[in-house]
């Protein structure tokens, strides 16, 4: 990076996420805030470019459309797996959720049925497929430190 590139903000923000018809979903209220680095791929995008061009103090309400944050549902992502993959697993159940290393990479299942021998699972993010609403209230903006820039979150 040269002395004239500008390194991106380190933005902190407290956010209320629902649901189309308004239930919540998540939120940060009674919480620590959520800290990221701009540009970051640890979040979503929708987010990224609501908070852009803001400063501290402004509340906005962002609706994010599925491509801007995790993506389509992918059918193909949904599959039976044979029971046995769970050996040792004394009470298996819907919505448990699982770490599989298949690969290269680690991937989180859930399980989102059970037929007998068979378990389906899903590797979809949970939030896939929706669109999300979001009241964010924007409580800290700073310029990101060099190592920060470098690891791609914030350090404190």
């Amino acid at each position: 990076m040269t002395a004239s590139q500008a390194r991106p903000d380190v933005f902190t923000i407290h956010y209320v996420l629902k649901n189309k018809i308004g239930e919540l979903v998540d939120t940060s209220e009674g919480s620590e805030p959520l800290h990221f680095v701009y540009g970051s791929p640890e979040i979503i995008e929708g987010i990224q470019q609501a908070v852009k061009d803001r400063n501290v103090g402004d509340c906005l309400e962002v609706t994010v459309p599925p491509a801007m944050a995790y993506g389509e549902h992918k059918p193909e992502l949904v599959r039976k797996v044979p029971r046995s993959l769970f050996e040792g697993i004394e009470n298996l159940q819907v919505g448990m959720k699982f770490q599989t290393n298949t690969g290269d990479e680690a991937q989180i299942v859930q399980v989102v049925g059970i037929d007998g021998n068979l378990v389906r699972v899903d590797a979809n993010h949970p939030l896939a497929g929706f669109t999300l609403y979001f009241d964010l209230e924007i409580v800290g903006r700073r310029e990101a430190t060099e190592d920060e820039v470098a690891q791609g979150r914030p350090l404190f």
